[in-house]
């Protein structure tokens, strides 16, 4: 089937308010404009498209995938690329929005079954990025103002809208290339911002976007995060928390009766007490989360490499991590081989030198390398061997 067969036109009479010509005077709405600001938004999406997919898989690994714990930072990259992108992203969509919407008026609507086509990817794309962009800014605030789970509607609506973008880019790839093209001495008179004044405008608000929301990952840039809800080096014991025991459930604990059960080919349990009296070893790692923040800090604990020898595990044994917290989705976790056996992986005990704080875990708590913030389980209560 041919896409470049014309439409009827539509009657005239229906060519009213800003379907009528000359609606929109700025030279700004032009392709040119257009695709100079497309070609910088398409490139943040894609990237916090691939980011956010590595995002999911380390939180929600598939059976068959095997994560490496190696290199240690790699979450905290890729998050903080994800975050930092998505919020630049912000005022790059406004941009792109404000030079096409004058084609949501166009006359005819479409002209072609192919130009049909892209009208129709328009009414997927623009809802699906407003909604993944308004959606990703409010979980870096932590609010969720929705009945749905954020993790699982943010990946489907990544698919959907980088599907319709592509769809979109198919549809317009001529116009698009031919727009880029051009030279510069082709912009349309007329009075008012130029091109290179709005590209100025619209590149001046992504680097203060980018400066004062990079420092929740960049540490030299921390001071400057005044647009983040968390900073990396504010918080107990120097480090951000962003569920609190009392938010938990977990009232304050008892270091003489706590117990740590250990679940395996030879169970057993461990005070407190028994806990320190193990080898001791220290990790430099990073704890990041979701919302795009990180911070490194020395942990200091038993490797969970011991624990499980101690309890029989075999060498390819995974383990579950088990809260003291009662509700949540996260008040259990699992850690995979590669994580379990690796040396830096801990059930930390201190932090920084000092005892954890109740909000960081006390009495115990997990922290391995290359591991998001929500499965760095606290309040660690039992440690099972699994298959």
């Amino acid at each position: 089937m041919r896409l470049d067969l014309p439409l009827p036109p539509p009657p005239d009479v229906l060519r009213r308010g800003p379907f009528r010509a000359g609606a929109f005077s700025s030279r700004l709405h032009d392709p040119v404009v257009t695709a100079m600001v497309g070609r910088w938004l398409g490139i943040a999406f894609l990237t916090c498209f691939v980011t956010g997919l590595i995002s999911h898989l380390l939180q929600y690994p598939p059976s068959w995938l095997v994560l490496p714990s190696r290199p240690v930072w790699g979450y905290r990259l890729s998050q903080g690329i994800h975050v930092t992108t998505g919020l630049a992203a912000v005022p790059l969509l406004l941009a792109k929005l404000w030079t096409v919407y004058p084609r949501l008026f166009a006359w005819p609507p479409a002209t072609s079954l192919l130009c049909a086509l892209e009208r129709l990817s328009l009414l997927v794309l623009v809802p699906s990025a407003l909604l993944e962009v308004a959606t990703g800014v409010a979980n870096v605030a932590q609010w969720y103002p929705w009945p749905f789970f954020f993790p699982t509607m943010h990946l489907w609506l990544g698919w959907i809208t980088v599907g319709a973008l592509l769809v979109h880019v198919a549809t317009k790839a001529p116009v698009i290339l031919d727009a880029l093209r051009r030279p510069r001495a082709a912009e349309p008179a007329g009075d008012g911002m130029s091109r290179r004044g709005f590209m100025t405008a619209v590149g001046a608000a992504v680097g203060v976007v980018t400066l004062t929301t990079a420092g929740h990952t960049v540490w030299p840039l921390r001071h400057l995060a005044v647009l983040t809800p968390r900073r990396p080096d504010l918080g107990p014991q120097g480090l951000p928390v962003n569920r609190t025991a009392a938010a938990a459930g977990v009232e304050r604990a008892n270091a003489e009766a706590f117990r740590l059960e250990v679940r395996g080919p030879k169970p057993y349990t461990l005070s407190l007490a028994e806990l320190r009296a193990m080898p001791q070893h220290e990790s430099e790692l990073p704890i990041t989360c979701v919302e795009g923040w990180s911070a490194s800090a020395r942990w200091g604990g038993v490797r969970l490499s011991d624990l499980l020898d101690a309890a029989g595990a075999p060498p390819d044994a995974s383990a579950r991590v088990v809260s003291l917290e009662q509700s949540g989705i996260y008040n259990d976790s699992e850690v995979g081989a590669d994580h379990a056996r690796d040396p830096l992986t801990l059930l930390a005990l201190d932090l920084n030198g000092e005892p954890l704080a109740l909000d960081h875990g006390f009495p115990c708590r997990l922290i391995a390398p290359n591991r998001p913030g929500v499965l760095q389980t606290k309040w660690v209560t039992r440690l099972e061997v699994l298959a």
